[in-house]
């Protein structure tokens, strides 16, 4: 293991790298030929190098026990509501691609469900020859509300983001034929939706000038049975230099419409509903988000919004009566205001009330609203109706949270006559199984499901601490240990985070961390830095662009609070992520080299001069800042690893992983950092490039357990100085 200096004031508190004078040559662009035969070569050629060193001792064993986690029977199968049936889809050691299969509630309350197959993706893949990978199913509303039927399944041939649309009869277990009318499209990126029976709303990258710089859908197409794609009506488009084009259709009774999205970039959207033959833009600012329910429209502001006078602060939750604020009304309803500690995360409609997912200081906390009753009643007002709004929107806690834990709630559905109030409850945390409950707003919740226990855990407790960042900001991060860990800096520690496009790092179980990482006495840590949503957008906001230091600098200084109190030290601290995280710990092995024993990076973004140029990565700009701007390269570049390596630095071990079908991030830039530092002379840096399973690295059970096997073995042995 490479020899790591003693942390002193001085190098603990080093800076990121400063950006080189000149950008250099990119002597790798031969590499992002992604199928050419020589660069597949050369990754067949690291991918045995990287094997013959990991794959030995007792990684077998190790694989095999992620392997179990992940096939196991006992796990909870997740359903989601469907008229009379509840449907999952499940993945074995014997169904490695899965079955979709429903069962009625009263069998899938027992231990063991009367499952009905309704598709075998493993059967299908061999009658077709495809590895198909399962992406989920849109059904087509019946007109008796009861008897869902037809649907159009999304099937990927590699894993990536790219998939077929094909009909299917859930009742008849078959594919429409096309030659009968079925709708059948071929992979592409983009998404379909039902606008009647015998129509579909197609948003997809198949097509002339189909395409965003972003590589996704540039239009939407109304497609009728029997039509050929390319003669279908375009209905909506967008620029191409925007993100992309979508469109829906609300089939709730009585408030059907039809909506299209502009998506301009990640975080800038303008929405837009059809009535009297033409578009009617919703008008609101491109960063406020809207949610349509019924009678409701919702505004969640990314930023501060001024409306008639008010300023509503970002991250806040508003409510207005659609028809009124479309004719003009300015009249809302704050249903959330953030504060310093508390943040929106989602919510979730009943029948009758509001579900409100929040967390404190990255805990779970659950409100509950009840919006006034008058529009019921088609806009007739009585006095218990007048009465009962006094008290609208008015939130409740509900007592479903513990502390460090996760809980999420949402409707089971809410348009069922009997159950439109029932609530799905999701818990878990690190030493928690995942528990199902299902409940009734205004009666109880009771257990369903809960899921194995894969380790003791018992042994272990979980503790929550605060860092200081580099500009004073308090970071707080989890840490799960052994109980009466001593404080001697020896315990090898994996270090894990995010930080981006303002998603959470929250609570969670997981097996495969408890028997590869705990149960061996190591101490796993999830930082919550900034770029995340754990506090609200402007927790997200303090990170974006030329501010992108400071989720660095947060998960640095992360690192040197378990220095300091003893956790670890650098040779035995390790830090892991993946896409926006494989960013995040390139940047802690070009900037805080000094910090860190060992690094494992997987489908990361690291050329950060030509990531707008590589498989979706134009549709980042709005995170990253757009690299062929010259003002706004000079900060990209500070933040870019593959332009910060340099000669002299004693770099930690590195595993940078990958996979070939990955059409968001794409395996060109794991590829192209990994040469350059073999090029460079750097010693122990590991590349491994799976061959399919899109962004995800693996697509069935057995390569995901593959994948977390090596990651998490290299991660230990270097941590412990068996690596080689």
């Amino acid at each position: 293991m490479t020899a790591q200096p003693p942390v002193s004031a001085d190098t603990a508190t080093l800076p990121p790298a400063a950006a080189p004078a000149d950008q250099p040559v990119d002597e790798n662009l031969w590499l992002e030929d992604i199928h050419g035969e020589d660069q597949l070569a050369w990754v067949r050629e690291q991918n045995a190098r990287t094997e013959e060193v990991l794959e030995t001792g007792d990684y077998p064993e190790l694989e095999a026990r992620i392997l179990e986690v992940m096939d196991s029977t006992d796990r909870i199968p997740m359903v989601a509501k469907r008229g009379d049936w509840y449907y999952n889809f499940w993945r074995d050691a014997e169904h490695p691609k899965g079955l979709w299969r429903r069962a009625r509630w009263e069998s899938y309350v027992t231990q063991a469900p009367e499952w009905e197959t309704v598709l075998d993706v493993d059967a299908l893949a061999a009658a077709d020859g495809v590895e198909w990978v399962w992406g989920g199913a849109n059904f087509l509303r019946p007109a008796d509300g009861v008897s869902w039927r037809r649907c159009m399944l999304r099937l990927s041939p590699d894993g990536g983001d790219a998939a077929a649309v094909r009909e299917y009869d859930v009742e008849d277990r078959a594919f429409i034929d096309p030659s009968e009318g079925g709708f059948a499209l071929p992979a592409a990126k983009g998404g379909v939706d039902w606008l009647d029976a015998d129509t579909l709303l197609v948003s997809s990258t198949l097509g002339e000038d189909a395409v965003t710089t972003s590589s996704y859908p540039r239009i939407v197409r109304r497609l009728p049975r029997g039509t050929d794609l390319a003669d279908a009506e375009v209905i909506f488009e967008v620029p191409a230099e925007h993100m992309m084009a979508g469109a829906g259709f609300d089939d709730t009774p009585g408030f059907e419409r039809l909506i299209a999205s502009d998506r301009i970039s990640f975080f800038d959207v303008t929405h837009s509903i059809w009535w009297d033959e033409a578009w009617h833009e919703i008008p609101v600012p491109t960063d406020v988000d809207v949610d349509l329910h019924r009678e409701w429209i919702l505004f969640r502001p990314q930023r501060d919004w001024d409306l008639e006078g008010r300023t509503y602060p970002g991250g806040s939750l508003l409510a207005a009566d659609f028809e009124a604020f479309m004719a003009g009304s300015r009249e809302t309803t704050v249903l959330f205001a953030p504060d310093a500690h508390t943040s929106l995360q989602s919510w979730s409609w009943t029948k009758g009330h509001l579900l409100l997912n929040l967390l404190r200081d990255v805990s779970s906390e659950i409100r509950l609203l009840t919006p006034p009753a008058r529009a019921a009643a088609g806009g007739a007002e009585t006095a218990a109706a007048e009465s009962a709004d006094d008290a609208a929107w008015s939130p409740r806690v509900l007592d479903a949270c513990p502390p460090l834990h996760l809980v999420e709630s949402y409707a089971v559905d809410d348009e069922d006559p009997e159950a439109g109030d029932d609530y799905w409850l999701v818990a878990t945390g690190f030493l928690t199984p995942t528990t199902l409950l299902r409940g009734t707003l205004g009666g109880e919740h009771a257990e369903v499901k809960r899921a194995p226990s894969f380790f003791d855990e018992s042994r272990f407790e979980v503790e929550q601490h605060f860092a200081v960042s580099a500009d004073g900001t308090q970071v707080p991060y989890f840490q799960v240990g052994p109980r009466g860990l001593r404080l001697d800096g020896t315990a090898p520690t994996q270090l894990s985070g995010y930080g981006g496009f303002e998603i959470s790092r929250t609570p969670a179980y997981s097996g495969t961390v408890g028997r590869a990482w705990l149960e061996k006495g190591g101490v796993y840590v999830v930082a919550n830095i900034r770029g995340g949503g754990e506090y609200g957008p402007a927790w997200h906001q303090a990170a974006l662009k030329e501010n992108r230091h400071r989720a660095y600098e947060d998960f640095a200084a992360v690192a040197q609070d378990l220095i300091r109190r003893g956790v670890t030290s650098p040779a035995h601290l390790g830090c892991a992520g993946g896409s926006n995280g494989g960013l995040l710990v390139g940047n802690m092995l070009v900037g805080y080299p000094q910090l860190f024993g060992a690094i494992s990076c997987g489908v990361p973004l690291l050329d950060m001069r030509r990531y707008t140029k590589l498989s979706a990565g134009y549709s980042w700009i709005a995170e990253y800042g757009d690299p062929d701007d010259p003002d706004e390269w000079e900060s990209i570049r500070t933040f870019s690893p593959y332009h910060l390596l340099r000669d002299g630095v004693d770099y930690p071990d590195t595993f940078i992983w990958t996979a070939t079908s990955d059409d968001r991030v794409g395996p060109v830039q794991a590829r192209k950092m990994a040469a350059r530092m073999e090029a460079m002379g750097i010693p122990n840096v590991w590349f491994h490039e799976a061959l399919e399973g899109g962004h995800a690295g693996a697509s069935d059970n057995r390569q995901a357990a593959a994948l977390q096997a090596r990651s998490q073995t290299f991660l230990w042995r270097a941590l412990t100085g068996t690596l080689r």
